[in-house]
């Protein structure tokens, strides 16, 4: 981890690196068998056989796989357009897999974003990321509104010359609280999602919406308040001509008074930051 915190904390926190190292290790277990001629689906469903062999039985989201101008979410306007298709695999493509497995109850919401081959436009994007995973941190340590970190997330894309593709899921969301879930040994899902993570999503809803907050970071009003403590799943995505990159981590914020413990990024050891330190 980033930043020493409790050791209660810590014990719990473990819980969750392990399951985000798991997803993280599947992305790129499963970007290495990709080949031309395959399908989203197929990646998909390689994730999910992948995560299954490791013990994992319960999902916040099954898999998603993106191909091509669908990895910068291109004429996407209905929720049903984000699940895998028969879209095929081409050499210098772009592709970004997308997971969300639960783990002896914690949960991990990843993206993985690469190429089959070279794909200079892509490599752009990806390089220019590091400066949003900067801000989002910075920011949340400064306990600006969810809203305002938004928009700036916003105004940095503009300056970069890309277009924010975060805007097209629902809610407009760049992040989204995670918790623990009761352990099973299945559980149901309904549109992808896992059924015991929507309630619990629900639930925070409910309480934020009495309080004053949201699980959900969005660029409107109800995301209009400082960071709440606890786990965010944090997804910048960054589009430009029919290509998109993003990453997606835990973000953990505290109550704490010290800057450093107040929010850090939950692992330093991941694919994308190995990247840009391999690139300096």
């Amino acid at each position: 981890m980033t930043t020493a915190v409790s050791d209660e904390l810590s014990v719990e926190l473990r819980g969750f690196r392990k399951v985000q190292r798991l997803a993280y290790e599947c992305a790129e277990a499963v970007a290495a068998r990709l080949r031309p001629g395959v399908t989203e689906r197929e990646a998909a469903h390689m994730q999910r056989e992948w995560l299954r062999a490791r013990g994992v039985r319960d999902w916040f989201h099954l898999p998603f796989a993106w191909f091509g101008d669908r990895t910068a979410f291109v004429n996407f306007r209905l929720p049903l357009q984000f699940f895998p298709t028969n879209r095929r695999l081409e050499p210098g493509m772009p592709f970004i897999l997308d997971m969300a497995p639960i783990y002896e109850g914690h949960t991990a919401d990843i993206g993985y974003s690469g190429s089959l081959g070279t794909n200079p436009v892509q490599d752009r994007l990806m390089a220019d990321l590091e400066a949003h995973r900067e801000l989002l941190l910075r920011e949340v340590r400064e306990r600006r509104s969810l809203r305002e970190i938004y928009e700036d997330v916003d105004r940095l894309m503009v300056r970069q010359g890309y277009a924010n593709r975060h805007r097209a899921y629902p809610f407009g969301v760049i992040a989204h609280k995670v918790d623990r879930v009761g352990q099973r040994r299945w559980s149901p899902h309904v549109f992808g999602f896992g059924t015991q993570s929507l309630r619990g999503l629900a639930a925070d809803a409910l309480h934020g919406h009495r309080e004053g907050w949201s699980p959900l970071w969005s660029p409107y009003r109800f995301s209009d308040h400082p960071p709440r403590p606890g786990l965010w799943a944090v997804e910048p995505h960054l589009g430009f001509r029919g290509t998109g990159a993003k990453f997606e981590e835990i973000l953990v914020v505290t109550d704490s008074r010290d800057p450093e413990q107040s929010a850090f990024w939950l692992d330093d050891d991941l694919p994308h930051v190995r990247r840009w330190a391999e690139e300096k």
